[in-house]
């Protein structure tokens, strides 16, 4: 019987797997065969080098992230959705938001390259078309918003603080609503 052909799409959905119930840092060939429920082989002849799949697992995990963020409740509106949204990606897939944002895997993004990449447009397009402000003053307030955001969701996701939804939405409001405050004053 002739044994099933792994992809490297079976090795990067294997190794995001890993990576979400185990943590990036037990992303390696061990763990990834044990997942796939084979050798080891495999897994090096579409990765010679472990660190070439993480970052193939990263840009899953980056998408599978994006893709979460962009699930809006419209009762709460765009800005308090995507807020909320970031830090209950913390909560529910702590491995994941630790491997995207804490482990240094991104280095040499700073948030201020990466308010500037492709991935994120589909992110400011829609709290611009919610804010009616410019794409660069959209900028603005969601550069306060992800500070604001990641440093609750950073907190939650190592277990240093219980997640209140009603005081989280209440906070991430108030600095929401400073920021398009401070963007109209500059205008004036």
């Amino acid at each position: 019987m002739p044994k099933a052909r792994i992809t490297k799409e079976m090795v990067i959905d294997a190794a995001f797997e890993v990576a979400r119930a185990m943590g990036a840092e037990n992303v390696n060939a061990r763990t990834v065969s044990e997942k796939l429920e084979c050798s080891t082989q495999p897994v090096m002849y579409h990765f010679a080098k472990i660190e070439e799949m993480k970052r193939a697992v990263y840009e899953k995990a980056d998408a599978f992230h994006t893709e979460y963020l962009m699930t809006i409740d419209s009762a709460k509106g765009v800005m308090l959705s995507i807020g909320l949204n970031y830090i209950r990606f913390a909560i529910r897939e702590p491995n994941l938001f630790r491997f995207l944002f804490q482990s240094g895997f991104a280095a040499g993004n700073s948030l201020l390259e990466m308010i500037d990449a492709e991935e994120l447009l589909p992110v400011l397009s829609a709290m611009q078309g919610a804010m009616g402000i410019t794409l660069e003053q959209t900028k603005e307030v969601f550069l306060t918003i992800a500070m604001f955001a990641h440093g609750y969701a950073s907190i939650i996701a190592n277990n240093s603080l219980e997640y209140d939804e009603a005081v989280v939405a209440a906070h991430l409001e108030r600095a929401y609503h400073g920021a398009v405050l401070a963007i109209k004053e500059e205008i004036k």
